[in-house]
């Protein structure tokens, strides 16, 4: 059996849906950011199979740059959600108010 490109496709649709659904339901600010990079992986998985499809490597070149930014993205957000937390006592996104005077 034979894997098409249109198997890729429906995984990271899969994917997306589940990080989508994970967004807008959870309230909890990690599983949130976990969810976003969940969908950002979905995207990258479509951007490989394109790029097998069309026979080139600047899908892949593409993936990896949006590998590195999501890496970074992640690693600030966690320190954001961590002082947040030490200073409010919880990563309940509906309790962040801190932008208000």
């Amino acid at each position: 059996m034979d894997i098409q490109v249109a198997h890729y496709l429906v995984v990271a649709g899969i994917l997306f849906s589940i990080g989508l659904v994970g967004v807008v339901v959870r309230r909890n600010a990690i599983i949130i950011l976990m969810c976003l990079e969940l969908m950002l992986n979905a995207a990258n998985l479509a951007l490989v199979a394109f790029s097998k499809l069309h026979g080139n490597e600047q899908g892949q070149v593409f993936v990896f740059f949006a590998i590195t930014v999501a890496a970074a993205e992640a690693a600030v957000m966690l320190a954001i959600i961590i002082a947040v937390f030490r200073q409010r006592r919880t990563v309940d996104v509906d309790e962040m108010d801190l932008m208000q005077g």
